[in-house]
């Protein structure tokens, strides 16, 4: 399972070194996963304690970043705990969801999916 965090990535200046910069996926680091992509989504989110996203899956490159709360992110047969800072990256046709860790607190997320060159809508209603 692919999650990353600045806590896990050194900064580096950037824009003639006037501000601080963790990169969590390096320039053209998706280049080849994402051409002739577009930007399907993005989204916010919120997981009620207690709650969960159905199991689900579709044809995108799909990325959740935490912003607050932590959670149990499934990806395919693996689980991890995520919390806030953390980035996730779902490949396309991963069966995924993530449920809050307590029956308490939420988790909230950013949700960014790319869509993929020759592939269907995705009902994301019924899905």
């Amino acid at each position: 399972m692919d999650i990353r965090s600045i806590e896990t990535s050194s900064a580096e200046g950037v824009h003639q070194n006037t501000v601080q910069n963790w990169w969590l996926f390096r320039p053209r680091e998706l280049k080849q996963q994402t051409s002739g992509g577009y930007l399907e989504l993005v989204s916010e989110f919120e997981v009620m304690g207690g709650g969960a996203i159905h199991p689900h899956k579709h044809h995108t490159l799909e990325f959740y970043f935490v912003l607050s709360g932590r959670g149990l992110m499934t990806i395919e047969n693996e689980t991890r705990l995520v919390r806030q800072g953390d980035l996730i990256r779902i490949p396309p046709d991963a069966l995924h969801s993530l449920r809050s860790e307590s029956a308490n607190a939420s988790i909230r997320c950013l949700a960014f999916s790319m869509g993929l060159p020759g592939t269907d809508p995705v009902d994301y209603v019924n899905d």
